[in-house]
């Protein structure tokens, strides 16, 4: 299969391991390989699997859905699509929400910048260092992570701020509050040689950087800056949102005072495994476009059933507190194990987001292959040189479990 795959698929395709594993079905948070052997699932499809592998309520949707109708557009009415819409308009906490569905995370970054470039009449985006937000062209263009940038070319002018890192650069050794007045500063500083932004995105969490985060409230400090100079805020939710940190339903709401942001984009998790993702904005910036525009996939009615009955299934199991209390243990466990392991730099992590950054690339790289041979599925991230481990399982993971996936995570970092 690695050979078959080596022949017809891109290069620069990543894939995990040495000898590359073929998944062949899951269950909860389990899934299985080709030789049928059982491995806890920590990563769950890049934090896509959201609920469960399985979810009974997800692919009884599905099934009963596709069973109907799969696919028609959104030429034509799609209740699934505007049942979906309002649940998420009203939990968006956007006043006078509008939202629009896309098939990937990457596809919903692309059209708030669309959406804000056309809004402020202007190509010039504010990004944070060490940020990802996707693989098209222009996303690639914002994004602040060498490792996940191929190219320079762009048809946008970005400039990065500081802040989204609290460990590393010219201000990890101030305290939060000096921080944050720092990265205020810088962003002062940059506005006044700039012309006009469209607007900040940023992740409240950065993922592919490797669950880092600027202090609480660093974003509300940006926001006042912002408006002051007519300036948009994007955040983008795409592995924040959904209640995956415990402590929010949002990743914004840790940077609550000036309220909410201008637009939010979310993706993975929502169709726990369904390709679902969008934009909500305010309605003034989401109609600001003065052509038509169609999306033939976003908003399908099979996704739109997938979202639906997870979304749901979340809200009624009230897995933001789930992700709150086992992540809590979770996240106790894994500072306990870092401490007694030397090449281990930091655990950090917010609810079911969890990281160890370890003191070199080939090291993280180690212990992944460790995990898997002692059955458990992690991810990686990092950047400017960085080794991560991300640990994210899905949000239904029991304390046995995590404390399953722990003793585990000890095991192989201890065996390194």
């Amino acid at each position: 299969m690695h050979r078959r795959h080596q022949a017809v698929l891109p290069d620069w395709l990543a894939l995990y391991y040495d000898e590359p594993l073929e998944l062949t079905h899951g269950e909860g948070r389990h899934v299985w390989d080709a030789e049928g052997r059982r491995y806890l699932d920590f990563f769950g499809g890049i934090l896509t699997t959201m609920t469960a592998h399985a979810l009974p309520e997800v692919t009884k949707a599905v099934a009963e859905q596709a069973g109907r109708l799969i696919h028609s557009s959104t030429l034509y009415l799609d209740r699934p699509m505007i049942e979906l819409a309002e649940r998420i308009a009203a939990l968006s906490g956007i006043p006078d929400a509008r939202v629009f569905f896309t098939t990937s995370g990457t596809e919903a970054n692309d059209t708030a910048l669309l959406l804000a470039t056309t809004y402020r009449r202007s190509s010039q985006l504010l990004a944070m260092r060490n940020s990802y937000h996707g693989r098209s062209f222009s996303t690639i263009g914002i994004t602040g992570n060498k490792g996940w940038s191929p190219t320079g070319l762009s048809p946008l002018q970005t400039l990065y701020v500081h802040g989204g890192v609290r460990t590393r650069g010219p201000y990890a050794h101030l305290s939060d509050a000096d921080f944050t007045a720092a990265c205020v500063a810088d962003l002062e500083d940059l506005l006044g040689h700039s012309r006009a932004p469209a607007a900040l995105i940023a992740e409240p969490i950065q993922g592919v950087g490797g669950f880092t985060s600027p202090p609480d409230g660093l974003y509300a400090a940006f926001r006042e800056v912002l408006q002051r100079h007519g300036v948009l805020w994007i955040s983008d939710e795409v592995q924040t949102g959904w209640g995956r940190t415990g402590d929010h339903f949002w990743g914004w709401q840790a940077h609550a005072q000036s309220g909410p942001p201008d637009m939010l984009t979310f993706a993975k998790g929502i169709g726990n495994g369904m390709s679902v993702g969008g934009v909500v904005a305010r309605a003034d910036i989401m109609n600001c476009l003065d052509a038509n525009s169609i999306s033939t996939f976003g908003g399908s009615p099979v996704t739109m059933a997938a979202g639906l009955a997870n979304l749901g299934y979340l809200l009624e199991h009230d897995l933001q507190g789930n992700a709150r209390r086992v992540g809590g243990l979770l996240l106790e466990r894994l500072r306990a194990i870092g401490e007694r392991v030397p090449f281990v730099r930091e655990v950090r992590g917010r609810g079911l987001m969890a990281a160890i950054e370890v003191d070199r690339p080939e090291r993280a790289a180690a212990v992944l292959e460790a995990a898997r041979a002692g059955g458990l599925l992690v991810g990686k991230g990092g950047g400017h040189s960085t080794a991560v481990l991300r640990i994210a399982p899905p949000m239904t993971v029991t304390v046995a479990e995590a404390e399953e996936g722990a003793a585990l995570l000890e095991t192989a970092l201890h065996s390194v």
